[in-house]
């Protein structure tokens, strides 16, 4: 009876708490005098509600088969699943706005089509993460590839963590795929499911379409993931999130020295250059350790934070 009592008067905290939280979240919103912001909060907190599918939907100028009832579900399922992962995907928004100027002018250097920039979304988020097996950088590269494809890749230097460097591996892989598939689709899905595993689904089913071919989860997944992403960054207050063009991360300005010889300490190098080691290894994540010991005949370029890149000059604010 008392743990019966006890539950119950716990219960009612919570609830109460839970109103407390909410009541006061939408105060805050009313004081702003932002109606669409007051809609996005009834939208996100106290409702669920599907989104309406656009008509025509491509990737990377292939129009995606939507009159296929299969295809049209694998899409609503990433754009539903995306839209409601709601601190991940706003960060994933706020993340294009600094990162995908760096790899659009990469992708436009390799004539790969500009919406290959949303694979990076669905591989990585926009961040230097690693998975699981061990796939590294925005482009999940594993060791073993990367170190094929010429990357430098050990305790010192890992350059899958370059965001420059990795992105042309990935067009180059996007290359080859499309000069072996004749498809942009097909390029894109064997990034992620490997070219072999392709076409194996292909001789086996006698099918010559992604959209055909029952492939792995991840795969079979993939480029609708990639797609419900160029929605939602292209739009995203069409899907919930709203977004001040000022909350979005801000592209880092930096300026780029060359180095060909060994550097003991990044610390007192950083230091040289009006800058210190945590900013230094926040442009050059590839920098592993605190030193360099750089491969011979080898030059590297590091980027150095530009004067005012942390706003540490901006005014004080007023009181």
């Amino acid at each position: 009876m008392i743990y019966l009592r006890r539950n119950t008067i716990f219960a009612a905290l919570i609830i109460a708490g839970t109103v407390i939280v909410l009541l006061s979240v939408t105060q805050s919103f009313r004081q702003s005098g932002n109606p669409a912001r007051m809609v996005a909060l009834s939208d996100t907190l106290f409702s669920n509600k599907p989104y309406k599918l656009p008509e025509n939907v491509t990737f990377a100028g292939e129009r995606m088969p939507l009159g296929n009832f299969d295809t049209r579900e694998s899409l609503e399922r990433e754009i539903l699943t995306s839209a409601y992962r709601h601190s991940s995907t706003i960060l994933i928004i706020k993340r294009a706005n600094r990162y995908l100027p760096v790899i659009e002018k990469i992708l436009r250097k390799n004539d790969i089509p500009d919406d290959f920039k949303y694979l990076a979304a669905a591989e990585s988020e926009y961040s230097n993460m690693v998975s699981p097996a061990g796939a590294t950088g925005f482009w999940q590269i594993m060791q073993a590839t990367g170190t094929e494809q010429g990357m430098e890749i050990n305790s010192v230097v890992d350059e899958r963590y370059n965001i420059e460097k990795s992105t042309q591996f990935a067009c180059d892989y996007f290359r080859k795929s499309y000069e072996k598939y004749g498809n942009w689709t097909f390029a894109a899905a064997s990034y992620n499911g490997g070219r072999s595993a392709i076409d194996e689904q292909i001789q086996i089913q006698g099918q010559n379409s992604y959209y055909d071919l029952l492939l792995t989860e991840e795969t079979a997944r993939y480029i609708f993931r990639a797609v419900a992403y160029k929605l939602i960054i292209s739009d995203p207050e069409s899907y919930g999130f709203m977004i001040k063009k000022e909350e979005l991360y801000p592209e880092l300005k930096y300026h780029e020295v060359k180095v060909d010889t060994a550097v003991t300490s990044f610390a007192r190098f950083a230091e040289q250059y009006g800058t210190n080691y945590k900013l230094l290894k926040f442009l050059n994540p590839w920098l592993r350790k605190p030193y360099l010991t750089p491969k011979p005949n080898k030059e590297y370029i590091i980027k150095i934070p530009a004067k005012g890149m942390r706003n540490s000059e901006d005014p004080e604010p007023e009181s």
